[in-house]
This record gives structure tokens, sequence and C-alpha cells, in this order.
């Protein structure tokens, strides 16, 4: 005979499996809406250019909407802040320069680079470079170095900003050189290649923005901070080879907030890495001069922690690091 238990028992059973499947259902798959992409820097320079053809590539095998939204200034940094306030649902993704290693260091922040972000994908990155006007009096790094001495703290160059990559590595060209320059940051490269055909600085660091000035031969580049010269200007010279012992890189990717679900992570990862090397993707890289700088999820969250220790290193000895 059946025992009440018994009967008890097959009731219960009963109606968590039917429960089961009626709480999958409830489960909404990812991605459950537009994905927002944050960029880093304004809208209509190679960054932004070259992150929405990102988003239009990815958008196709993502099965969502990749709606681009711009956060410029602070030198990039303000995905870091976005993801550090963001739900870790993956619906939300922001680029992560290795600016944000450094600033994080320099200044007091509300977000912490390897705290707050889980790293989703590696990219590509800047080539940088020293760029006048064309109608500028220097023809070499040598012309302009020789006009720095004679002119202490006349001479004015744009930076994507405090902090930046190319600012820092300004900052110790010019303590090893004894130089005595004027900086002027700025959200990113279109706001400082404006002001440089302007007049408003007399010298760019400036990476991809350079590109179509140069072209137009409306500006001239002096030397790239690469380790070897490069194909879009291969009469350039490396500030390594002019005896300068100056490389500066500055490779980013995209972050989603920490606590992110590993499979989301990994859908995320799975859709950009198809749309980073889709054809759309690929050729805007190439006209703006950027490397393809691809890392797994793994490989980047390695890279951006040994990079952090790595920056504390040249801020302390550069007197940067915050008190």
């Amino acid at each position: 005979m059946t025992t009440r238990r018994t009967v008890l028992q097959a009731a219960i059973a009963s109606g968590l499996s039917a429960a089961a499947p009626r709480a999958r259902a409830q489960q909404a798959p990812f991605p459950s809406g537009p994905i927002r992409l944050i960029v880093t820097f304004p809208p209509g320079g190679p960054t932004d250019i070259t992150a929405r053809a990102l988003a239009e590539a990815t958008t196709r095998h993502l099965g969502q909407q990749i709606l681009v939204e711009n956060r410029p200034g602070a030198a990039g940094t303000l995905g870091f802040a976005a993801l550090a306030t963001a739900k870790p649902d993956g619906q939300m993704v922001a680029m992560t320069p290795v600016t944000g290693l450094r600033v994080s260091q320099m200044q007091e922040t509300s977000w912490h680079p390897i705290r707050d972000v889980q790293y989703v994908i590696g990219l590509t990155g800047y080539v940088f470079a020293v760029v006048v006007r064309a109608d500028a009096p220097w023809k070499t790094m040598k012309e302009l170095a020789d006009h720095i001495r004679a002119n202490p703290d006349q001479v004015t160059y744009g930076s994507h900003g405090v902090g930046s990559s190319v600012h820092l590595a300004m900052e110790e060209l010019s303590g090893t050189q004894g130089w005595k320059v004027t900086h002027v940051p700025f959200k990113g490269s279109a706001d400082m290649m404006t002001a440089l055909i302007g007049g408003h600085v007399a010298v760019a660091l400036d990476s991809t923005g350079a590109v179509p000035q140069v072209e137009a031969g409306r500006a001239r580049v002096l030397a790239v901070f690469t380790e070897q010269r490069v194909a879009v200007w291969p009469d350039a010279p490396t500030l390594k080879e002019l005896g300068y012992g100056i490389v500066q890189i500055s490779p980013y990717g995209l972050g989603a907030p920490a606590g992110t679900p590993a499979p989301i992570v990994r859908a995320l990862h799975d859709a950009f890495r198809k749309g980073a090397e889709d054809p759309l993707h690929r050729k805007a890289l190439e006209r703006y001069n950027q490397p393809f700088w691809y890392q797994s999820p793994e490989d980047y969250t390695a890279f951006m922690k040994a990079g952090f220790e790595q920056e504390r290193k040249t801020l302390a000895r550069l007197g940067l690091l915050k008190k």
C-alpha cells in the first residue's frame, strides 16, 4: 500500500520537475536587448570611426544592435568609471585603454582598473607620432629640439590628456633632454589636430588623427614612437633610432563590469572577435594606421595586471604617483 509519505514525496518531485522548465523559461537569453559600447573619445575622430565599424560588424554576429555612446575626456578613462557602476549583465561594454592603469595611480578615482573590470578582448592600439603643421619651420626632430632649447616654455604640445601615453612619453623625453615645453591636454585626436592646424599648438603628439591631415598636406610627421618605422610613414624615423631611447605604444580593448558571468563574457568575446576580424573593421584600422592586436579574455587580463605594476614603477620614477 502506498504510504502517505510516499505520496507526499511524489507530489513534491512532480511539482519541482514542473517548476524547472518554468524557471528556465523565465531566464532571458543573452543578449536581451541592444548593447551599449562606451567609446572614450569624441565623435568623428578616428577612434570613434573604427569603433563604429566594429559595432556594425559585431551586430551581425551578436543578434542585437550595438549602440555607440561617446564619453570623451579624462585621458580616455571614463569607460572605467562607467563599468564600475554598471550591472554585470553584459549589456554594456567599454573601451579600456592602458591609460586607465596609470591615471588611477596618479590621482584618486572612483574606479580601479583591475578590481572593477572584467576584460573581454584586446583589439588594437595606436602608432604615436610627433606631428607639426606642414608650414612649420622644423623639418626634422633635431631642428625642433634646437628650437625648444633656445625657447624654453615657448613651445606648446598637445596630447590626449593628462596621464595619456604620449603625455608621459613627452614628460620622460623632456626630462632626459632638459626641454621645457608647455603641455596642452585635449579630449581626443579630432580636437588636437584642429588645434594644430589652427595654430593653437605648435606640436601634436597624435596617432590615428594625423593620418588624413598628413595625406592632405596640412601636417608633417617628424618622428614616430614605435620600435620600428611604420608603413604609413616610411620616411619618418623612430625616436629610438634618433637616439632618444623612447618607445611608446598604447593598446586598448573592451571590458565589462567585474562579476559578469563567464558565459556572457565568452559570448561577448566571441561576437566581438568576429566583428574585429570582419573586413569592415580591419579596413577601418588600416585606414587610420592602427595595428590589429587580438587578446583573449585571459591574456588581456594578464596583460593589464602586469601593466598596472609596470606603470607604477614608471610613475614612481617620474615622481607622478599620487600621494
